[in-house]
C-alpha cells in the first residue's frame, strides 16, 4: 500500500468518520480537502445496484453539464465536403478524414474526443483498436456521431462528459473543479445523479443507487447521503 503524504493525511483528518453528508456539506468540505497546489478536478463516483456483465444492465450515455468542467476538450472532427467548413466554424481544433486516419495509425493521439459525421464511419472503422482502448472512437450513442457536426463540437467544448459503469458497477465522472463556486459544483452534482436515476435499466433489481462519493482528485473521498 502506498504510504499517505502528510497534506493527504491532513485532509483525510477534515471528513469525519463514519458521516454521511449532504450534497451541500460534501460540496463545501470537498474544497477544503482540495490542498494541491493546482486546481484540482471534483470528481463524482456513485456505486450502482448493477451487473455491467450483462448487456441490459450497462449504464452508459453522455450529457452537458450545466456548468461544464473548467477543462476545454481539444476536439477532432472527422468530416469531408461541405462539413469541413462546419467543422472549423464550431471550434474543431483538428478536421479532416484519411489525413486524420493515416496520423492516429502513427501513432498520434493529441486530442480529447473525437466526433464524426455518419458517412465517416468507413474510413475510421479501422482505428477501433487504436481509439476503443482509450475511449476516443466516434459513437452514435454518445452524440459523437452525427450529422449535426457543429452541434456535437458545440456541446464537447461546452463540457459534454461520458458517464459509464466499470466492471464493478461504478460510475466515475468529473463535476468540475476546485475553482468552482460551491452552488456550480451543486448544480453539476444534481445533474448526474438526477441522469443516472432516469437512465436507471428496467433489469436492474433492489437498491439501485448504492453509495454516492464526492473527492478532489487529490483528496480523500467525502460520503453522502443516499
Amino acid at each position: 500500500m502506498a504510504k499517505q503524504s502528510k497534506r493527504f493525511r491532513e485532509a483525510q483528518a477534515l471528513v469525519q468518520d463514519g458521516k454521511f453528508y449532504t450534497a451541500d456539506e460534501a460540496v463545501a468540505l470537498v474544497k477544503q480537502t482540495a490542498t494541491a497546489k493546482f486546481d484540482e478536478t471534483i470528481e463524482l463516483h456513485v456505486r450502482l445496484g448493477v451487473d455491467p456483465k450483462y448487456a441490459d444492465q450497462q449504464v452508459r450515455g453522455a450529457i452537458v453539464l450545466p456548468n461544464g468542467i473548467g477543462k476545454t476538450k481539444r476536439v477532432l472532427a472527422f468530416v469531408a465536403g461541405e462539413k469541413v467548413a462546419e467543422a472549423e466554424a464550431a471550434g474543431a481544433d483538428y478536421v479532416g478524414s484519411d489525413d486524420l486516419v493515416a496520423k492516429i495509425q502513427g501513432g498520434w493521439f493529441d486530442f480529447d474526443v473525437a466526433v464524426a459525421t455518419p458517412d465517416m464511419m468507413r474510413i475510421i472503422g479501422r482505428l477501433g483498436k487504436l481509439l476503443g482502448p482509450r475511449g476516443l472512437m466516434p459513437n452514435p450513442k454518445l452524440g459523437t456521431v452525427t450529422p449535426d457536426i457543429a452541434k456535437a463540437i458545440s456541446e464537447q467544448k461546452a463540457g459534454k462528459v461520458e458517464y459509464r459503469t466499470d466492471k464493478q458497477g461504478n460510475i466515475h465522472c468529473p463535476i468540475g473543479k476546485k475553482t468552482f463556486e460551491d452552488d456550480k459544483l451543486k448544480e453539476n452534482y444534481q445533474t448526474l445523479i438526477d441522469t443516472l436515476i432516469r437512465v436507471k435499466p428496467a433489469a436492474a433489481k433492489g437498491q439501485y443507487i448504492r453509495s454516492i462519493t464526492l473527492a478532489a482528485s487529490m483528496g480523500p473521498g467525502v460520503p453522502i447521503q443516499l
